[in-house]
């Protein structure tokens, strides 16, 4: 079985900055196993499967060691394709996932997904956190992720953080974030846990991101950089429950995956 594959480069316009995505295009699921098995040898952040069906797309995203219920760069990547590959002319595109239904809409060069807002509540700060992050933040939040808020992007661009501490912590990751100085807002984003110890550019946590600093600075409409080594922009609204991430990306490649082997095993199509 060959499939279609893509890598691309989300939040960002550059070839070698942003966050990789892959990108297969599948006609019916493969087993669970198989599909996680392809993300772990892409070695990726994440990977990203769609299948369409009628008017709509069903849209999975695998880390190299789980599958994870909310992907921004990778449905970012997944949209491009349509748009830019296949040559798709929806003007907003809707996908079936694990958080419900997303959308992807695209304005010129730049895509904006549609999903769900996450507030960050106050929280106890862990002693696995404080001592992973080896840097104590000013407060402490947590929704899907922990958030850690430190007074400036100098503090969050020197965190070093130990791995093996982050990892043991109840989450799928830890969020670093402070007041920006040419942006709105910057952040970090690890997450051992799920194979990742540190995302170079993380849609999803924007979904708890934006509605903080839209709270905090009096905003609704935001410019983010993600400060990792690779860096990436993302254009921000905050729209009651939801929050609408905007960015641009470009293919690094284009290709096809050889599946030879395939074990017996049960598929869960979504749902």
């Amino acid at each position: 079985m060959r499939i279609p594959y893509y890598q691309v480069d989300a939040f960002t316009s550059q070839t070698f900055s942003g966050n990789p995505a892959g990108v297969c295009v599948v006609e019916n699921w493969l087993p669970d196993n198989i599909l996680q098995s392809i993300a772990a040898e892409n070695n990726l952040a994440e990977t990203a499967f769609f299948t369409r069906e009628d008017d709509h797309y069903h849209l999975r995203w695998f880390t190299p060691v789980m599958e994870v219920d909310l992907c921004g760069h990778a449905t970012l990547a997944t949209a491009f394709v349509l748009y830019f590959e296949l040559g798709c002319t929806d003007h907003t595109l809707r996908f079936h996932t694990r958080s419900g239904w997303l959308t992807a809409t695209r304005h010129e060069n730049i895509i904006e997904l549609d999903f769900p807002s996450r507030p960050p509540v106050p929280c106890p700060a862990p002693e696995q956190l404080l001592r992973g992050l080896r840097c104590k933040p000013r407060e402490v939040l947590k929704s899907r992720d922990f958030m850690a808020v430190y007074d400036s992007q100098a503090q969050v661009a020197a965190l070093t953080p130990d791995m093996t501490l982050l990892a043991q912590l109840d989450c799928l990751g830890i969020i670093a974030t402070a007041r920006g100085e040419d942006a709105d807002f910057v952040s970090r984003f690890f997450a051992p846990r799920a194979g990742i110890p540190e995302d170079p550019v993380t849609g999803s946590s924007h979904s708890s991101l934006m509605p903080f600093w839209a709270g905090r600075l009096g905003k609704t409409v935001l410019l983010a950089r993600q400060i990792s080594k690779r860096g990436g922009e993302l254009h921000c609204r905050h729209v009651g429950d939801r929050v609408a991430i905007g960015g641009r990306a470009v293919v690094y490649c284009r290709g096809e995956l050889e599946i030879t082997d395939q074990p017996a095993s049960n598929s869960s199509r979504p749902g």
